[in-house]
């Protein structure tokens, strides 16, 4: 298993992947993995995890103005972190995680972040396994103004 920097190449897996974690948005994730190779700057850092040239995992680190429970200010920000059910508990995620912590910390971080839905609790779980400490519980709301 090898941790490394996604390239355009991977795309098509990144695709996949993204769409296993958030499913029904396919279409979304090809138009935003496109944009991303497009873009030079500020783009999310992606990492993948390459079993024999199948990628089997992903982490997108980006960075924020805030997150819950942090001090510091931008925030390195875990905005997706996947692996592939066949895949879990080899330490696949534990070594996702490890690179994004390595870059955070080279770029001077003192600490990073992440979410998971409330309902996710494998995610939950995955996280307290690497070392993430819960912060706060959202529930969100909305109401629409239309009379409807």
């Amino acid at each position: 298993m090898k941790i490394r920097e996604i390239t355009e190449n991977d795309r098509p897996d990144w695709v996949r992947l993204r769409d296993a974690l958030w499913p029904g948005s396919l279409w979304d994730h090809d138009v935003e993995t496109r944009k991303h190779f497009e873009a030079r700057a500020d783009r999310p850092i992606v990492f993948v995890a390459d079993a024999g040239g199948r990628l089997v995992g992903f982490l997108e680190l980006d960075f924020r103005k805030y997150a819950p429970g942090c001090t510091s200010s931008p925030v390195p920000f875990i905005e997706g972190w996947y692996v592939e059910p066949a895949m879990r508990g080899q330490g696949v995620g534990r070594a996702l995680i490890e690179a994004a912590e390595g870059v955070a910390r080279a770029s001077g971080h003192h600490e990073i972040a992440s979410d998971a839905e409330l309902e996710n609790a494998g995610g939950i779980a995955a996280h307290g396994a690497v070392g993430f400490e819960e912060t706060e519980r959202t529930v969100c709301f909305r109401k629409s103004l239309s009379g409807r």
